[in-house]
């Protein structure tokens, strides 16, 4: 499995979101936020050379694809929509 051009495959990362008084968010809240928290598992052949395998980032989750590859839930994202690489 290859990405091509400016794609990414990412691994979503599940998150606690707490408020700032202290209000653990369900699931379905956080899903409803804009960005997510993925982990980069293999970028495209033309993404820049300062994200790399196992970076943690932050993209757009509403320019984002999931896709079930070989069992496994994949999300595809483009470069332009990483917001923070960590």
């Amino acid at each position: 499995m290859r990405a091509i051009g400016k794609n990414l495959i990412i691994q979503k990362i599940e998150e606690q979101v707490t408020t700032e008084s202290g209000l653990l968010l369900s699931n379905e809240d956080v899903q409803d936020m804009r960005y997510h928290k993925g982990k980069v598992t293999l970028p495209g052949s033309d993404v820049s050379d300062f994200i790399k395998i196992g970076d943690e980032v932050y993209y757009d989750s509403r320019q984002a694809y999931t896709l079930l590859i070989n069992g496994e839930s994949c999300t595809i994202i483009q470069e332009r929509d990483i917001v923070v690489v960590l």
